[in-house]
């Protein structure tokens, strides 16, 4: 059986091991050292109960587990407010028109702003699951469980949320846009250079980053293709945010121009669809498979479970659904068709 759950100090290892496999960047929200690790997963657990600083803004991590082995196969995150207290870096993608009148000459230039408009709105991040598991309910779960944690919590999220995607990376390590534009001005590569996203704050990209508009002309050839481009392997993910509700705008991955997703909170397919339900019990597994969730804070739990629906708002599922849960008869749960 398969359960979101808050991450907790003892996944250490194993979510570490799951960035290992995921190659150069797995998110740049998500660390990959051990004690950079491990202060995340200290910051969430006070988010989910309540007793975070008031200096640094809620940030929630959690796992997807398979109760059976206890087994940590993926991560999912949501950051309340994105910089969480600093500026939020991106690209605003636009344009000039450049025009002569003396020699009839008119033409349009696309132009990349160095942008924080995006800054405290809601951040979905730090997705990864494992690649076996891509295809599977389990990867619908992980991804939109945080959409009903969301909705339990609303009072937590601002109106819009945003989601980065990994943008297009070649299979010996270049990351076209990068190379094009970034490298010149941090004298790093790609990978190094997003360690640092993940391990501290993000001031350094005002210090190294060009505070002038970038012509996309002056970028390379596969620098300009590159641009709001997903990688192949975030398809997948980026598909199923797509059908939550998600649309690309105009804002683009400051190191790897992959697209910037952006939502309003209430619309969100999950949210909108999600019916709030009376537990009660059933010896049978029968009815449609839903994602159903419950319980505050740490003791948020989100998993896959066959329901019946009586017209009393009553909800009979399985009775191993409770005790994944930790919820009994009487219990309030919210629901979402998978």
């Amino acid at each position: 059986m398969w359960q979101v759950r808050p991450a907790q100090p003892d996944d250490l290892d194993q979510i570490l091991e799951i960035a290992g496999t995921q190659g150069a960047r797995l998110s740049s929200t998500l660390p990959k050292q051990a004690e950079a690790l491990a202060q995340k997963i200290d910051h969430s657990l006070a988010s989910f109960s309540g007793t975070a600083s008031s200096d640094e803004p809620p940030r929630f991590l959690f796992v997807l587990e398979n109760t059976e082995t206890g087994s940590v196969d993926g991560t999912a995150g949501i950051d309340a407010r994105a910089g969480n207290g600093q500026p939020f870096y991106n690209y605003r993608r636009d344009a000039l028109i450049h025009a002569s009148h003396e020699l009839g000459v008119s033409r349009r230039v696309e132009v990349l702003y160095p942008s924080h408009s995006l800054t405290d709105q809601t951040l979905l991040c730090s997705f990864s699951i494992k690649p076996e598991l891509q295809k599977t309910d389990a990867f619908e779960l992980l991804s939109r469980a945080r959409s009903l944690f969301i909705a339990e919590h609303r009072e937590w999220f601002t109106s819009r949320v945003v989601v980065e995607i990994q943008g297009v990376q070649k299979d010996n390590g270049e990351v076209p846009f990068w190379d094009s534009l970034g490298r010149h001005f941090f004298d790093m590569d790609f990978e190094t250079a997003d360690r640092y996203s993940g391990t501290l704050s993000r001031t350094f990209i005002a210090e190294l980053m060009p505070p002038n508009p970038i012509y996309v002309t002056l970028l390379t050839p596969a620098a300009q293709e590159a641009l709001g481009q997903a990688h192949s392997l975030t398809v997948p993910n980026l598909e199923l945010l797509q059908r939550e509700g998600f649309q690309a705008g105009c804002y683009l991955d400051i190191f790897d121009a992959g697209p910037v997703l952006e939502a309003r909170t209430d619309s969100l397919h999950t949210l909108v669809t999600s019916r709030r339900k009376i537990l009660h019990g059933s010896h049978q597994e029968t009815g449609d498979t839903c994602l159903i969730a419950a319980g505050e804070g740490a003791d948020f739990r989100c998993t896959l479970t066959p329901v019946e629906e009586s017209l009393q708002d009553e909800l009979k599922v399985p009775v191993k659904t409770w005790r994944a849960l930790g919820k009994s008869a009487g219990d309030a749960v919210r629901i979402a068709p998978l």
